[in-house]
């Protein structure tokens, strides 16, 4: 049984309607789920124009009815931001179409309609710029669907899995969010994600926040004080955990573990970006539905010209799959 996906387009000033183009495109990707696309007829139209590729599409009235067949299924969404769009710069208006279109996806996949959601990349100026009353997307689709548990982003290059205990806030902010829960809120999201993949024990380490560690609180007691305590009192809840590791040394020791639990965005993430920026991926955890993005941005830069690299996008199109099929098998 195929997984139905909901898709939709990101910012529509940036490279996701080409990325899209060319992942659909690919008889294969179509073979593995069926595809609800979310978006305006014209941006799909002009992404496959971008990435001089074409896929067949039939247009959707009223609730979804897939076929069995790997055409996909095209939402005419226009919404209320207005057309023509801006290209290559934030706007207010294609924040709009980028949130309208994700609560969408949401919602029909919360109602069942679709198993899981693939989003291609958005710009948070222009999301803010539209009203987004939350620091990033991840923290609106969990008030969206009521979470209230550990939750937030997870980014993931091949068997390599991270979380993080901030996540978009000033770095001048950091250290006062680094409490004991937070930390445990990190290693948990980390696990319960990890075991919704298939993974039967996951390896968790935890960074530290100061340089070597603090030197034994010699620059800083957050490892002494707060995130020591909080991996033994994860271990003593039965959690495969070690650390803290000073953060400039435990991305050298990636095959020893599954996920690492860092204290702030670019920790993680600049050690992930070198290793494989084009295959990077980011799951939105602890939520009941499956949600992944390219780790990438909006591309602005090269707009219009043919040449995004769809790695990133064929990676997070696989891991929604695979967490869509693994849902809908538990739903049975």
């Amino acid at each position: 049984m195929k997984p139905r996906l909901a898709v939709v387009l990101g910012d529509p000033a940036g490279i996701g309607p080409e990325l899209i183009a060319k992942l659909l495109a690919r008889p294969e990707n179509r073979a593995k789920a069926d595809i609800l696309l979310i978006a305006d007829r014209d941006e799909v139209e002009e992404g496959m124009r971008i990435a001089n590729e074409r896929f067949t599409y039939r247009l959707s009235e009223g609730e979804p009815v897939f076929d069995g067949t790997d055409s996909i299924l095209l939402e005419d969404f226009k919404g209320s931001s207005r057309r023509p769009f801006q290209r290559a710069t934030a706007t207010e208006n294609g924040g709009r179409y980028s949130l309208e279109t994700l609560e969408r996806a949401v919602r029909l996949t919360e109602t069942g309609i679709t198993d899981g959601v693939l989003f291609t990349p958005l710009n948070k100026n222009s999301m803010h710029q539209a009203g987004l009353p939350h620091e990033d997307e991840s923290q609106w689709f969990a008030a969206m669907l009521g979470v209230s548990g550990p939750h937030g982003e997870l980014n993931v290059l091949d068997n390599l899995w991270t979380s993080r205990v901030t996540s978009h806030v000033a770095l001048k902010d950091v250290p006062g969010l680094i409490t004991r829960e937070r930390v445990l809120d990190g290693i948990e999201l980390a696990h319960t994600t990890l075991l919704s993949t298939g993974v039967a024990r996951p390896r968790i380490a935890v960074c530290g926040l100061n340089p070597h560690n603090g030197e034994n609180g010699s620059f800083g007691r957050e490892e002494i004080d707060v995130i020591g305590p909080a991996v033994e009192e994860a271990k003593g809840r039965g959690l495969p955990v070690v650390g803290p590791f000073p953060a400039d040394t435990i991305f050298l020791r990636v095959k020893d573990f599954d996920a690492i639990v860092t204290m702030y965005h670019d920790q993680g993430q600049i050690a992930m970006k070198l290793m494989g920026f084009s295959r990077g991926v980011t799951v939105h955890g602890g939520l009941p539905i499956p949600i992944a993005t390219p780790a990438h941005g909006t591309a602005f830069d090269i707009y219009g010209q043919g040449k995004a690299n769809l790695g990133a996008t064929q990676a997070a199109f696989d891991i929604v799959v695979a967490q869509s099929m693994s849902r809908s098998r538990l739903a049975a």
